[in-house]
């Protein structure tokens, strides 16, 4: 049986995060894996557990939360036409494939090794996050033929080696090929589903040492992270709407941005043993 006081500092800590991380997704458009894998990092580091597969454990309970959010913002997205479907249709089969192969090299890995990828991949998402510029462009459409059997298989490696949805980088890619912002982040949370699920299937079969397990842990993933941040995000992220239609966003992003960029570079430290 779990020890009740501990059970309790979890459930304090998660309550916390998974309220950040609601308010943050519904405000700024940020998915909930770029803050909720450094924020169980340290939750986990502060009640005592560490070890090798500590990334792990953040990126399985992360991509766990993913799958609920992303079913809900689909059919939402959906109910307003937004979803483009045909790439999905086209993108899903790489992006699921990648996935796969995200889950085999994460398991394989250090997490310390996680940790520093994690700090370089971020790093890269908060510069363009701060200083990106809606015009820029790669192409009029999305790619087809080698580029998208090279491009999509590396979303969906790359966001399972940071534990995200289809958010950070599908959205990003999309906007280089001309899809309109509000179609990309539509489509975006299909990518989200389609790197969540079958990642969260290869984590809960992933052995974890008991020592360096928290209490209720399946595999990788936290059942009671998991609960709570879902259960808060739901409360939170509708404030974080309300509150992104009464202000100006674009300056939050670059503050965003910012505190992006600070959590990699602390992340890339750690990693080194600074």
């Amino acid at each position: 049986m779990p020890d009740l006081s501990l059970l309790l500092q979890m459930l304090a800590l998660l309550a916390v995060i998974g309220a950040v991380a609601g308010v943050l997704a519904g405000l700024l458009g940020v998915g909930g894996g770029i803050v909720l894998v450094p924020a169980f990092f340290y939750a986990f580091q502060t009640l005592g557990y560490g070890g090798d597969q500590l990334m792990q454990l953040c990126l399985a309970t992360s991509l766990a939360t993913i799958i609920v959010t992303s079913v809900r913002s689909v059919m939402s997205h959906n109910r307003k036409g937004a979803v483009d479907w045909e790439i999905l249709r086209r993108w899903g089969p790489g992006i699921a494939l990648g996935a796969v192969l995200g889950v085999m090299a994460a398991s394989s890995l250090r997490s310390t090794t996680l940790q520093g990828l994690f700090g370089v991949l971020a790093l890269i998402i908060g510069l363009y996050l701060g200083l990106g510029r809606s015009e820029w462009r790669l192409g009029e459409a999305m790619p087809g033929g080698l580029r998208r059997i090279i491009l999509s298989p590396l979303v969906g490696f790359l966001s399972v080696l940071m534990g995200i949805g289809g958010g950070s980088f599908g959205v990003p890619l999309m906007s280089l090929y001309n899809t309109p912002i509000h179609r990309a982040v539509a489509t975006a949370a299909g990518f989200g589903v389609i790197i969540a699920v079958p990642s969260v299937i290869g984590f809960l079969l992933l052995p974890m040492d008991p020592a360096n397990r928290p209490p209720l842990t399946i595999g990788a993933v936290n059942m009671v992270a998991f609960a709570v941040v879902i259960a808060m995000t739901l409360i939170t992220a509708p404030w974080g709407v309300k509150l992104a239609h009464a202000m100006d966003p674009k300056p939050l992003k670059r503050v965003f941005a910012v505190f992006l960029v600070l959590v990699a570079l602390n992340m890339l430290r750690k990693a080194w043993g600074l």
